[in-house]
């Protein structure tokens, strides 16, 4: 058993290693092309004649505090009136169906193409109803958005240019934050978005591998989604599936980070958890899907079949930090007992100080580029990475759960992310309904987790295992800090 115990261990710092390897590799990936594209101008149109007939698609459900603004800025997109159609995908069953009937007559009067869609049924939910709209559009080019994006005016003149290009099959954008100063939550939230949308996306754009498309702030060819075998919702990240699927048959992707598509950010921890279980789950679903496919494919290099494999497995790092969490005392147990096995576990423990360190070197860059202060970034880097880290893990424990439901093939209904229009401090969610006041009980499994980081800190100072300190003091605040917002927020929507 002792050596079952260790060798698990060391197999899950190992994938956390190489996962941040490959990080790395990104980052660098990343810094080469943004020297190389430094000063290099955007495309553009020389004239309203060359531009096509776009479609926007705004699949929404129950969204009242946030369509109007959505559905005012698409309208307002600086494009021909001509070649712009909208069509407002509304599966609600609230206040959201007359709000949107109302917004779709107002701007029709105003000389705007835009249609108030409403299935006979929410089948397939955000990947039935883009498939649904698919049969009524007209557009060769289909810009997508979540209720809660405000993209600006110019987001067409500065994206369909690209597709000039019959290899491009999408053209995704970076996400911005229109609340990110709301809260501490929100704040880390958009710490670790910056580096999925910078170093991650870019880096892997740049370095010829597969990227996703994310679901919202992004422009398909209509072509590649039929090529592709179109929306499909066996999955709960059908942007995912789709982008794997489109690249499997040699479409190519278009990054561009310096258009930046303004969105709402999470401002509870219910509402953050349903989003992370739902990307967590949905991404080991389409690795369940796709990633064999990807293996063995011809004609895909190596670095790229590679790539992809952490790709679609990086919701796999939730399992890691849970399987490490619960190892951590029966691990010290043994080395107990056995002393023979300390040098072995010594070593590998430098595994997970090596993947911090590289961990901290990618965020700090991601995060650097937001600063023009060099000092004010590495201090704020100082202040939110260690915090953003026991977030990352206080949160395993509930997507680890969906990853082990995608993995074995449970389904589960999409649950959407809910919506406030909270962007400032002053902003008030009492009156809010979609405030989830129910009490998730995965919260008292966190708590018992704290108690069991707890009592690994007496067993590392009783065996004189300080190395073990940093991780489970970092295990201890995390789950504090979920299991005390989730309770929090539950109990201020009562």
């Amino acid at each position: 058993m002792e050596f079952v115990i260790i060798g698990l261990y060391i197999f899950f710092l190992s994938f956390i290693l190489l996962y941040a390897l490959t990080e790395l590799n990104l980052t660098f990936a990343y810094l080469r092309d943004k020297r190389k594209n430094r000063g290099v101008q955007e495309k553009s149109f020389d004239n309203d004649e060359d531009k096509p007939i776009v479609t926007i698609q705004l699949p929404i459900f129950n969204e009242l505090y946030v369509i109007e603004r959505l559905i005012d800025a698409v309208a307002n997109f600086d494009w021909p009136k001509e070649k712009l159609e909208i069509q407002v995908l509304d599966d609600s069953n609230d206040e959201t169906v007359d709000i949107i009937a109302n917004k779709v007559k107002e701007w029709s009067e105003e000389g705007i193409e835009i249609i108030h869609v409403i299935r006979p049924n929410r089948e397939g939910f955000k990947a039935g109803a883009l498939a649904y709209g698919m049969d009524l559009l007209r557009g060769e080019y289909i810009a997508i958005f979540d209720a809660d994006f405000v993209p600006e005016p110019d987001f067409l003149n500065r994206t369909i240019p690209y597709f000039e290009d019959d290899r491009i099959g999408v053209v995704q954008t970076r996400w911005g934050h229109l609340n990110k100063d709301y809260s501490i939550l929100t704040k880390l939230q958009a710490f670790a978005l910056d580096a999925h949308f910078k170093i991650e996306q870019r880096g892997r754009n740049s370095s010829g591998h597969f990227i996703n498309f994310n679901g919202t702030a992004g422009i398909w060819r209509k072509t590649t989604i039929e090529d592709a075998g179109g929306w499909q919702s066996d999955t709960l990240t059908e942007d995912l599936d789709l982008s794997y699927r489109a690249q499997l048959k040699g479409w190519k992707f278009k990054y561009l980070e310096d258009v930046e598509s303004p969105a709402e950010l999470p401002v509870t921890m219910t509402a953050l958890k349903s989003q992370q279980f739902r990307w967590s789950k949905g991404a080991a679903e389409c690795a369940r899907k796709n990633l064999g496919k990807v293996l063995i494919k011809r004609g895909i290099g190596m670095k790229t079949k590679i790539n992809a494999t952490f790709h679609l497995l990086n919701s796999f790092l939730f399992i890691c930090i849970i399987s490490l969490v619960l190892l951590s005392i029966p691990a010290m147990l043994v080395i107990n007992q056995f002393p023979q096995f300390d040098h072995v576990f010594r070593n590998s423990l430098s595994f997970f100080f090596i993947s911090t360190i590289i961990l901290g070197i990618i965020y700090f860059v991601s995060n650097k580029s937001s600063e023009d202060n060099f000092i004010v970034a590495f201090f704020k880097f100082i202040i939110f990475f260690p915090i953003f880290l026991a977030l990352t893990m206080g949160i395993g424990l509930y997507n680890s759960i969906g990853v082990m439901e995608g993995y074995l093939g449970k389904k589960s209904p999409f649950v959407r992310t809910p919506k406030f229009n909270v962007n400032t401090k002053s902003d008030s969610l009492k009156a809010n309904k979609y405030v989830i006041s129910s009490f998730n009980p995965i919260a008292i499994l966190e708590f018992l987790l704290v108690l069991y980081a707890g009592y690994g800190i007496y067993v590392a100072l009783e065996f004189e295992n300080y190395y073990m300190l940093g991780f489970l003091v970092m295990i201890a605040i995390g789950f504090s800090y979920t299991s005390f917002y989730t309770v929090k927020h539950a109990a201020a929507a009562k």
